[in-house]
């Protein structure tokens, strides 16, 4: 089950803060949990010390694994649960994520940047190594999945890199982590109705710069990701089961961004 609204009580979790890497304020907080013999690594959406939980950067999760689904994109999947967590002493009624562990046995993961930077040549950029290292398949779809959402957090730890030095594999993990994404910015009816879905957000992206948009660019016309076709049926699927978590308003809304921005997309490819 994605969604589990039967209320549990996770009061007994304790929360680490990591500081929002995307330079807004707020701060996410991470966990973990045993199911059985299953490790969970959860996180709550943004979290305010004086307002609660403010963000629904957990459903961003949800919806974009389905979009991924849609699209046919190996992917880490999610789990919202409904739950009560305690923070500070305080017990908060809200909705978390929960992800298995997307390592293999004998696997141990490491950041993208820093792999990087122990491993570069001379004068070699991100981009340019992840090409040399058989990734671009990969990089490129990243790219084009982070222009349909505007993901704007694909800092050089959003991107795992998983060695197993006994049988000499390396590879990238699943794409995860797609919560600072959509309208991840809007808390209010009003943020949802002035939000320009096609605008231009500032990014971060290590592969990459600090547009979403340019950095499409950097994926040549003949190597254009080609993705299962997003059809306006397909909207029943992204945006379902979600009464009484967020807003109608908000809903339609990311729908509406991720139609239009797919359409930018799609159009792209057919010019190529």
């Amino acid at each position: 089950m994605q969604i589990e609204k039967a209320k549990q009580d996770l009061t007994y979790l304790e929360w680490s803060k990591i500081r929002n890497s995307s330079g807004t304020a707020g701060s996410f907080l991470k966990s973990t949990m045993l199911e059985g013999e299953k490790k969970l690594y959860c996180k709550l959406s943004d979290y305010d010390g004086v307002k609660g939980i403010i963000g629904h950067e957990c459903i961003n999760e949800i919806i974009v694994d389905r979009l991924l689904d849609i699209f046919g994109v190996e992917h880490l999947h999610y789990r919202l649960i409904h739950a009560d967590v305690s923070i500070s002493g305080k017990v908060i009624e809200t909705y978390l994520c929960a992800s298995e562990d997307f390592k293999n046995r004998g696997e141990e993961k490491m950041a993208l940047d820093i792999y990087y930077d122990q491993e570069k040549e001379d004068m070699e950029t991100p981009l340019e190594f992840c090409i040399r290292q058989g990734w671009e398949k990969y990089i490129y779809e990243m790219l084009a999945i982070d222009f349909i959402i505007l993901n704007r957090d694909r800092h050089g730890a959003n991107i795992e890199v998983l060695r197993n030095s006994k049988k000499k594999t390396i590879r990238l993990a699943p794409l995860f982590d797609h919560g600072i994404s959509l309208l991840c910015r809007c808390h209010s009816l009003k943020d949802i109705e002035k939000y320009d879905v096609l605008d231009e957000k500032k990014v971060q992206c290590f592969v990459g710069g600090n547009s979403a948009k340019d950095n499409l660019a950097l994926i040549p016309k003949d190597k254009l990701p080609v993705f299962n076709t997003l059809r306006l049926s397909d909207k029943e699927i992204l945006i379902s089961d979600f009464d009484g978590i967020v807003s109608f308003e908000l809903l339609e809304k990311i729908w509406d961004m991720i139609w239009k921005r797919w359409c930018v997309y799609e159009d792209l490819c057919n010019k190529k």
